[in-house]
Parts: C-alpha cells; sequence; structure tokens
C-alpha cells in the first residue's frame, strides 16, 4: 500500500538578498536513494540550504538539498513523500516575512470566468532509464479561481518535436500525474519535451499552457570497446621522458557520467615499470628511458574503466606490443612528472617558489644537467637559476590576471652534442589575496567638446563597478594628474565631468589626465583610468603672418611668371583656408599674387624696369573670411646673377664607423661662384632631410644628429645642393656616400625555439643543417637558421585564423648521397585581446507583454568576442534611453530585467542604446523594447443622450428607419476594442461596428410622436436607456 506523506520544506537561497522558497513533490516509493527530486537552480551565483527554522527537524532525515546547483535528492529509504512549493521574497530578516500566500497574488483581469493557471510556465524533471513502466515522472497542478464546475480543470499533453515521445508517457486527465508507459532508454533518446495543457469547463472553456522537460538519467548498461584488440608499435631506444608510443582509445556508448574512460596499464610492474598511461586520454608514454639490451620486447595490457555509477564500473582490456629498436644516448630525467606548488599573489620579488631537478646517467660533463624555462613565463614572471634548477619570482603575480603558469622546463645537459628533455611541468597555482578594486567600464576614456561651450557643461561620463557591495561599492570619483587652474571638474558621486572654466582650443588643443574611483570600504581601495578630452576648433582667431615685414631682392631681368616670394599666414584655427591678395603698393601692376599651398605666391606679372622703379612696398592682405592681417613686402630690384655655385667633385665618397659619438663631422664639402657679393655667398642643404644627419649651411660640413647602427643601415647617399644668394638663386648639386664601418657592439642573442639532431658519422658525412625545404613552415609563418636549429617567427600571428601550428623540419647531413631525419614540432600561439565584442545585429527588437512582473528577465542581450579566456570576457551596460530607469542591464550575463510596471496604454515602445565592453574595446548595438497589449482594461461607457423628432402619418414610410445615433462605448486594449457587446435592446436595432442605433418597427408604440432618448451611467459597462415617448416612460438597461 502507497504511503502517502506531506511535508513543508522551506529553502533557503542566498545571494545578495535572502529568497526563501517552499514547495510540493509527489514521489513514488520505487525511487532509491540519491534519486534526483527536483532542480531549484537559478542561475550562477547562488547558494542554496535548508531552513531550518521553518522545516521540521526530520525532513533533514529523507532530503538532501546541494548548497551549489540547488539539486533536490532522496536520503534514505524509498518512501512517498508530498512537498508543496511556494515562494516568497524576503527583504532582511525571516522576523519581517510575512504570509507566503499573500505575497503571491494573481493580477486579476475580470472576474467571469478565469482562465487556469500553472504554477510555473516551464518544468523539468529526470527519470532514470530501465525503470519499469508506471514510475510516477511528476505532477503538474494549475489552478482555476472560477467556483464551481468552471473551475475544474482537465489535464492534457502533447509531443514537442518527437512523436515518439508520446509512446513513452501518459498523463491522468484528472489530477495532472504523469508516468512512464513502458522502460526509457537513454541511448536511443535523452529528452522528451511536452506541451502540457490545462483546460477549465467554463463556458468559453479556457485553457492555460506549460512545457516540461522530461530528461532521461544513465544507468551504466554499456562496456568499454577498444578501437583495436591488439596494438604493435616500435620506439627508439633511450628516447627521452615522456616521449608519446601510442594513444589507444575505447568508446562506450553511455552518457558521460557512465562513459568517463579512465585508462591504466594493469601489468605495469617490473619490467613494465617504465612506461605510463595518461588516464584520460590514453596516451602511453616513455616513464623510465627503454634500454635495448636490457629489454626488447615489451607487452602492456591497458585496461579502460568507465567509472560508472550504476549499476557499477565496466571495464575492458587491450595488448600494446611495443619493439624497441636500438640507439645509444642517455637523456636527463626529471624527478618529478609534474610540479605543483601554490604561491600567494602578492609574494616578494626574487622569492624562490618552486625546485625542480633532473639526473642524467651520464658522467662528466656529459652529467651536468642545465635548467631553462621553454614556456609557459607569461610577461617573464619566473627565473630559473640554470645550475640548481631552483625557480624565483621576478615580477608581481595577478591572480585576477592569471590564476595559474604552466612552465615548461628543459633539462639539457653538457654533451656535445647535448641531449635535451623538455618534458618537465611546473604548475603554479596563484593563491588569491583580498585585492577587489573597483573597475572602470572602459579605459581610456575619449570625449571631445567645443571650445566656446558655457562653464557647467557636462563633457562625458566616468563609470565604474566595484565587485563588493554596499558601503564597500559605493564609489567616489575624483580627478589626477591635474594642474592649478584645470578647466574641468568631476562630481564625486555620479562621475560627470564638467567644465570648470573657460576653454581655449589654441592655448590647448588635448587634455590627458587621470581619474580616481575609491570605495568607501576599509581598508578603501581604489582604481584609476587615463582620460583624453580634445578641445573641438570654432573660428575665434585672427590669421597672422609669420614675419612682421618681408624684404627680398630681385633682378630686374626676372622672367615675366616666375616666383618672388611667399607670404604665409597662419590662423591657429582649425580648417581655416586662408587667401591672399595685394591690397596696396603695386605701381603699374607689376606683381600678381596667388593662394597656394596654405600660403601667398607673390609673382612678376610685367617686366621690371630698374632705372623707373627700384623698389615696391607691397600691402599684402590674409583673410580667413570673416577675420584679416596685412604684411608689407619691400621688393628691391637689383641686377642679375650670372654664374652658379660648382662643387670641387661631382661625388664624395666618406667612411664612418658606426660608434662614433652625435655630433661628430663625416666629411666637409665645398663649392665655388664665380659672382661676388651676395651672389658668391654660397648656402649648403640637404635635399633629403635624413634624420641621421645634418650640415652647417655656412661650412658645408656634414655631422651626426643621432646615432649611427651599422646592423640598421650599412650605407647612406646624401644629394647636397649649393646654393648661391643672388637673384633669381643658381645651384648645383653633388652625392656624398658614407659607408658606415662595424663595431663589435651586439651581443649573441638567443633564437625563439632550437632543435638539435645528432649524427654518428664522422666528418662532412656528420655534419648537420635544418631546413623546413621538404617539410612545413607553416605557410612561410616561421623560418628555421641553417646550422643552429633555431626557429624564429617570419610575419605576424592571429590567433583567430590559426591557432595551432603543427610544423615539420627536417636535419640533413653533407654525406653523398645525404640522409635526412624528420620531426613534427607544435607550437600554439597566445591569446591576445584584439577582437571587439560583436553583437549579432546593430539594431535588436524585442517584444515584452505589459503584465510582466516587476524584476522579471525578459530577454538576454548578448554580444560574441572571438577572443579567449579572460580576454573574451564581457561586460555590458545601458548607455542611452533608460531614462527613467525602467529597465536594468545585468553587467555579467547581459539579462534584461524590468524595474517597474509596463502598460501598453501608456507607452508602447522603449529604445536603448547598450554597449559591451572588453576592455579597452567597446561594441554598441540599439535595442528596441515593444511592449505587448493584454486584455487588463474594462469597457467604458459614458452617459450620452439622443433627441430626435418625428411625425407619425399614415403612411408607411413615415417610420424613422435611419441611424438615431452612437452608442460611444471603447476598450482601452486595441484588440478588445472591436469585441464590446450589448444586451437588453428589445426596442432598437444596434448595429455593432461600429455601435449606432436605429428603432426596431415592430416594437416601437405606434403613438410615438416626439422622442427624448437617453442613455445614464450604471455601472462600468452598463448604462440606463429611457425612452420617453408623450406621458409614457421605457427604461432598460443596455
Amino acid at each position: 500500500m502507497d504511503l502517502v506523506m506531506r511535508w513543508l520544506l522551506w529553502v533557503h537561497l542566498l545571494l545578495c538578498a535572502p529568497l526563501m522558497g517552499c514547495f510540493d513533490l509527489h514521489l513514488s516509493e520505487t525511487l532509491h536513494s540519491g534519486a534526483v527530486l527536483a532542480n531549484l537552480s537559478l542561475g550562477p551565483g547562488w547558494t542554496y540550504k535548508i531552513d531550518r527554522t521553518l522545516t521540521s527537524k526530520y525532513i533533514g532525515n529523507f532530503i538532501k538539498v546541494d548548497w551549489r546547483d540547488g539539486v533536490v535528492r532522496l536520503n534514505g529509504e524509498p518512501f512517498s513523500l508530498c512537498l508543496t512549493l511556494r515562494f516568497a521574497s524576503i527583504q532582511t530578516s525571516l522576523n519581517s516575512m510575512q504570509d507566503v500566500s499573500n505575497q503571491w497574488k494573481p493580477r486579476i483581469k475580470r472576474a467571469v470566468n478565469s482562465a487556469p493557471q500553472f504554477q510555473l510556465p516551464n518544468y523539468q524533471v529526470s527519470v532514470p532509464e530501465n525503470e519499469p513502466a508506471g514510475t510516477r515522472v511528476i505532477a503538474l497542478k494549475a489552478t482555476d479561481s472560477d467556483p464551481g464546475d468552471a473551475g475544474k480543470i482537465e489535464y492534457g499533453m502533447e509531443a514537442l518535436f518527437d512523436s515518439r515521445s508520446k509512446d513513452f508517457f501518459r498523463i491522468d486527465p484528472q489530477t495532472g500525474s504523469i508516468e512512464t508507459v513502458q522502460p526509457l532508454d537513454r541511448e536511443v533518446k535523452d529528452t522528451h519535451v511536452f506541451k502540457v495543457t490545462a483546460t477549465d469547463n467554463g463556458t468559453p472553456r479556457r485553457t492555460a499552457t506549460a512545457y516540461l522537460t522530461v530528461t532521461v538519467s544513465d544507468t551504466n548498461d554499456h562496456g568499454p570497446v577498444f578501437e583495436q584488440n591488439e596494438y604493435r608499435v616500435k620506439i627508439r631506444e633511450n628516447v627521452e621522458v615522456g616521449f608519446e608510443v601510442i594513444t589507444v582509445r575505447a568508446t562506450d556508448g553511455d552518457a558521460p557520467s557512465n562513459a568517463n574512460m579512465i585508462y591504466k596499464i594493469v601489468n605495469g610492474e617490473g619490467v613494465n615499470s617504465g612506461f605510463e598511461i595518461d588516464s584520460r586520454n590514453g596516451l602511453v608514454k616513455i616513464r623510465l628511458r627503454p634500454d635495448r639490451e636490457t629489454m626488447a620486447q615489451y607487452q602492456l595490457i591497458v585496461e579502460a574503466n568507465d567509472q560508472g555509477k550504476d549499476p557499477g564500473p565496466r571495464s575492458a582490456t587491450a595488448t600494446v606490443y611495443i619493439t624497441v629498436e636500438d640507439e645509444n644516448d642517455n637523456y636527463p630525467q626529471f624527478s618529478e612528472k609534474r610540479y605543483v606548488v601554490q604561491v600567494p599573489e602578492n609574494v616578494a620579488i626574487n622569492t624562490k617558489v618552486a625546485q625542480v631537478e633532473a639526473s642524467d646517467r651520464d658522467e662528466g660533463n656529459n652529467g651536468k644537467v642545465h635548467y631553462s624555462i621553454i614556456s609557459g613565463n607569461v610577461k617573464g614572471q619566473f627565473f630559473i637559476h640554470t645550475p640548481t634548477g631552483a625557480i624565483d619570482v621576478i615580477n608581481p603575480l595577478d591572480y585576477e590576471i592569471i590564476r595559474e603558469y604552466n612552465l615548461r622546463i628543459k633539462a639539457q645537459d653538457g654533451g656535445r652534442p647535448p641531449l635535451i628533455n623538455g618534458t618537465g611541468i611546473v604548475v603554479v597555482q596563484v593563491v588569491d589575496v583580498n585585492d577587489n578594486a573597483p573597475m572602470f567600464v572602459s579605459t581610456p576614456f575619449q570625449a571631445t567638446v567645443l571650445e566656446n561651450v558655457p562653464i557647467g557643461y557636462s563633457v562625458i561620463h566616468i563609470q565604474a563597478i566595484d565587485s563588493d557591495s554596499g558601503e564597500n561599492a559605493r564609489l567616489d570619483y575624483r580627478l589626477t594628474d591635474t594642474t592649478p587652474g584645470f578647466p574641468f571638474t568631476i562630481n564625486n558621486s555620479t562621475g560627470w565631468v564638467t567644465v570648470s572654466t573657460e576653454l581655449d582650443r589654441e592655448t590647448t588643443e588635448y587634455y590627458t589626465f587621470g581619474v580616481e574611483a575609491r570605495d568607501n570600504g576599509v581598508p578603501v581601495m581604489s582604481s584609476s583610468a587615463s582620460v583624453s578630452i580634445t578641445v573641438l576648433d570654432v573660428n575665434d582667431n585672427i590669421p597672422t603672418f609669420t614675419e612682421k615685414e618681408y624684404s627680398l631682392k630681385i633682378n630686374e631681368d626676372a622672367v615675366v611668371g616666375s616666383s618672388v616670394l611667399t607670404v604665409t599666414a597662419l590662423d591657429r584655427d582649425v580648417n581655416s583656408v586662408v587667401t591672399y591678395q595685394i591690397s596696396s603698393g603695386n605701381t603699374r601692376n607689376r606683381f600678381a599674387i596667388t593662394s597656394q599651398s596654405g600660403g601667398g605666391l607673390i609673382t612678376l606679372a610685367l617686366p621690371l624696369d630698374y632705372k623707373k622703379e627700384r623698389q615696391y612696398v607691397l600691402t599684402v592682405t590674409a583673410s580667413d573670411g570673416t577675420r584679416f592681417d596685412n604684411v608689407q613686402v619691400f621688393i628691391n630690384v637689383t641686377d642679375a646673377n650670372t654664374h652658379r655655385p660648382v662643387f670641387q667633385s661631382a661625388s664624395y665618397h666618406q667612411t664612418f664607423r658606426e660608434d662614433q659619438p652625435i655630433g661628430s663631422t663625416v666629411v666637409v664639402i665645398s663649392a665655388t661662384d664665380e659672382d661676388t657679393g651676395e651672389n658668391a655667398r654660397i648656402t649648403y642643404i640637404m635635399e633629403d632631410n635624413l634624420p641621421q644627419f645634418k650640415i652647417d649651411p655656412d661650412t658645408g660640413a656634414i655631422t651626426t644628429q643621432m646615432e649611427i647602427d651599422y646592423e640598421d643601415q650599412a650605407s647612406y647617399t646624401l644629394a647636397i645642393i649649393a646654393r648661391d644668394n643672388g637673384i633669381p638663386q643658381k645651384s648645383d648639386i653633388t652625392y656624398v656616400e658614407i659607408i658606415v664601418l662595424d663595431a663589435n657592439d651586439n651581443t649573441p642573442q638567443f633564437g625563439v625555439l632550437q632543435i638539435s639532431a645528432s649524427d654518428r658519422d664522422s666528418g662532412p658525412n656528420g655534419r648537420v643543417i635544418y631546413t623546413f625545404q621538404g617539410g612545413d613552415d607553416g605557410e612561410g609563418d616561421f623560418m628555421i637558421e641553417q646550422y643552429s636549429g633555431i626557429i624564429r617567427i617570419n610575419r605576424k600571428l592571429d590567433r583567430e585564423n590559426i591557432p595551432v601550428y603543427n610544423l615539420k623540419a627536417l636535419a640533413v647531413d653533407k654525406g653523398i648521397p645525404p640522409l635526412k631525419a624528420a620531426v613534427e614540432i607544435q607550437i600554439s600561439v597566445l591569446d591576445t585581446n584584439d577582437n571587439a565584442p560583436v553583437f549579432e545585429k546593430n539594431e535588436l527588437f524585442i517584444d515584452v507583454k505589459e503584465n510582466s512582473p516587476v524584476d522579471s528577465v525578459v530577454a538576454r542581450i548578448t554580444a560574441m568576442d572571438p577572443d579567449e579566456g579572460t580576454n573574451a570576457q564581457i561586460l555590458y551596460q545601458i548607455l542611452s534611453g533608460n531614462n527613467p530607469e525602467v529597465f536594468d542591464l545585468d553587467m555579467l550575463t547581459g539579462d534584461l530585467k524590468v524595474l517597474m510596471d509596463l502598460d501598453y496604454e501608456t507607452k508602447r515602445e522603449y529604445v536603448i542604446q547598450v554597449q559591451a565592453t572588453s576592455a579597452p574595446l567597446v561594441s554598441s548595438a540599439i535595442v528596441h523594447i515593444r511592449v505587448v497589449d493584454v486584455n487588463d482594461n474594462d469597457p467604458v461607457l459614458q452617459n450620452f443622450e439622443i433627441i430626435f423628432n418625428n411625425y407619425v402619418t399614415n403612411k408607411s414610410n413615415s417610420f424613422p428607419s435611419g441611424i438615431i445615433g452612437k452608442v460611444p462605448a471603447h476598450d482601452p486594449d486595441p484588440a478588445s476594442s472591436n469585441g464590446i457587446s450589448f444586451s437588453n435592446l428589445t426596442l432598437f436595432l444596434l448595429c455593432f461596428c461600429p455601435p449606432f442605433l436605429s428603432l426596431s418597427s415592430s416594437h416601437t408604440p405606434a403613438f410615438l410622436l416626439i422622442c427624448n432618448l437617453q442613455f445614464k451611467y450604471i455601472s462600468q459597462n452598463t448604462a440606463l436607456l429611457s425612452v420617453f415617448c408623450g406621458f409614457t416612460t421605457v427604461s432598460l438597461l443596455v
């Protein structure tokens, strides 16, 4: 006989604010101890426990709640248990908790024919496979507030996605209890999804829908199966420790929990102890160096165990035959396969944190082991002492950035050639200390502002978050790295940066300063970020000539159209266009001016005559369109310049040592001019201004103005121009070639990765070179040095395109014919944060019902980041449009919550801008939140009056058959406006769309002469219609 017991179980869920729930469960007595009864998970970050103050003590003998994932399990002997589900929100303590049932009241729309309601919209339950038919799964319960038969509920369900599901389950139409029809097989189908309906007996019948997901849990009814019963492989003698011999693999048809394969070597003792197997992937490795002279054949029996728990684990075996091929060498061996150390993140620099040891069976130099770190030393955090193997931390550690370092250690002996063991692994686990500080949502912050904005103008909103709560998360902001009179200030509470003094772009165009966010915890923790503000230009500056006046000489035989002088006026405003004109002094219009390349080019417009005018004083005006400046140009007319300068040599060749100090003279060149005076005064210039050299314009001495590096450039060619000061100027050009002599100023550099091969032959037959030719160089991304075997990066790598390279290098000797050997090299590319988050679309549309509960999740907004690890962590925030705060966006998950009641009739759409940040990269999207209407308003019928006059005669057509008025009824819900119905209109005919009134000829009194037709308001959806006909009044309800 089935024993039914009813208990009330309160579950306390703790996060930032306590929550408490109470629930019903009906359990079959066939369930075994440990069976899952319910999953109360609310997502990551919650913890769960049974509240002992509201739950009977003996409940703990039968029920167990996992504090991490919220799974409720049976703890004890099989029995039937019924528990009632309720949930309530607890604000501060259990003492302030009100009655749970009073806190959850359905939203009452109308009192007539209410629809049934399930307790939850979605249900999930797990059922073990192979249970007999009739096993109880779950009981779904819906409620209907209607009285009598109208509130009686009939349950039904249909399979979704896969019609086979209906053959495995049935539902009791009266109770909603669901049980199995036949045993379940997870390997055939592991998930069944149903739509469950609850229909009442009202008129019309109304239905509620919920969705049930039944997950078939696995039992271990399949054993492991190896791909082969026998494996055969050959290995070289004395291969290094960790050499991968072969991978054996077994499969299991059960679920992962019953197919979590563990491999081991059954006969791994004695002669087989030189081998080990990775328990997870079945990779057989060398643990001790094999010696063919000691043992040439090995036979390993490998077992695969699926670790199943129900009813128990299953296993299978395979045989691995290993043949050892001869080779004469010994490698260093690490004392441990894997070193694991735990180091607090605030450990002092230069502290020893680990010790690795490796031994070599050789003697003398061949047995001396040297250590180095070959990979995993991210940012160079660690240093290993080469002779001893002691590992020190040399840079500060940060648990929030990197929590674990996997260092690959290389042990190399002193032989020729050296033998290397690179399988040492040191796992440094960084232990966290309390150092949660505020974190800015974006850094650096950048903004622009016009230079003429008023004081108090808001420029940029600085935001930071703190993972703590309460006072520890309340942040104060302040500016740092500022000077007295700094034109910006920040609101210490909101983070808004505003203008405090007038701005001037021409004085300062860019402002870069710091901002600090400090929490109010004890001790106080803070973070800083940089802010860059660019001041945008307005036209508030006058163009100003670079010279107060200009003076020059020009030959009277100058060619018409030749350039005389370029005057330049500078306008400190941005993008200003300056135009030039000669406003006075241009006697006989000898000169013209054009605006060219930002300057005013003065050219000769008509021939000059030295005898008529020897000087011109031109007034030139520069204007930006609204503002202008003037300058005087003095032009003296002189005779012609007849000779040009001539260099002593058409080219010069000079050597120069790279280690000479800056300012050293390289060579002195000279040119001569047969003219006299200014026409013979020579000025030297370099045609191309190389930053490495400069030339004295008067002496022609070429000197260095920065360090010369032979390794950067071995020679330079300078084009030198000698120009006289006559009018017009004449010039000559020569070329100076400077040969840089090398100095020994560079130390040898280690490569990225080095491979090594040996050849036991002598002479050229034993000399080895390395190449990728005939192998694989990653499509040119890597190169190898021919004699050293050092592998280097040849061009920039991109992890998002190629995360792992599998290279193949060859070692070739110089014998005839040459012999070669190949080796495969795997290189993993580490990630950097070089990709911004990307939303699915730039514009997103979300539909939300207007009766969505406050603080409920209505959507999840997500973005993708192709980076990995911490570089792919995304923070979400609402940038704009959320004023007042109607919605809240979870910073970590992107869950969008509604913070207040929505009303379709008040506002139908909200538009917000959201931002995804993977600092310092950001992206944004526009989100349209459309409010969906529900029928939550009653029809409205106001008082109204219709008056009409009619004279009745014996003629049949005198009866008023037309429309006499319109009933002013409406419903604020758009979907319900066309569904208003009326009753008790026997004297009238009513057209419902729209509701027009007319008289009914079969019911209207014949003596009706003048009618005063009135509707008087009775209730929210009823009106009193009064018809006054002579001395008779007829009233009825509409």
